[in-house]
């Protein structure tokens, strides 16, 4: 009797440890699908990774699409601030710039983010 009962806790075990391992290799977390908490702390610990000079496929390919973008042409150059959502400030169930961290792009290429970034932008 205890034989089949240890038998059978090792089967489900074995079972639930195969379906883990399935989950987690044939179903990545990918931002978009993340909750926006999730999203906010992977898009904070992502943007720490960031590099300057990284182009603009390399940054979506990390963070996914922005919640945010604004883009211009400037003197035969184009200007593009992505905004990824980063803390949360209110609960209206809208996503604003004030709860976003700004990434600025000139050219497909990374060239500053934060604040001062945005500020950037918006002064030239």
């Amino acid at each position: 009797m205890n034989s089949n009962v240890f038998k059978l806790i090792l089967l489900g075990a074995s079972a639930y440890a195969l379906f883990v391992f399935l989950v987690i290799s044939f179903y990545p977390d990918k931002p978009e699908n993340m909750d926006w908490k999730d999203r906010e702390e992977y898009n904070k610990v992502q943007i720490t990774k960031l590099r300057l000079g990284s182009t603009l496929d390399e940054v979506l390919a990390l963070l996914g699409s922005p919640d945010i973008t604004e883009a211009r042409m400037e003197k035969g150059s184009s200007v593009q601030v992505m905004f990824y959502r980063t803390h949360h400030v209110r609960a209206d169930g809208m996503t604003t710039l004030d709860e976003c961290t700004p990434l600025l792009f000139e050219n497909d290429k990374l060239i500053a983010w934060g604040e001062g970034a945005y500020q950037s932008f918006q002064q030239s």
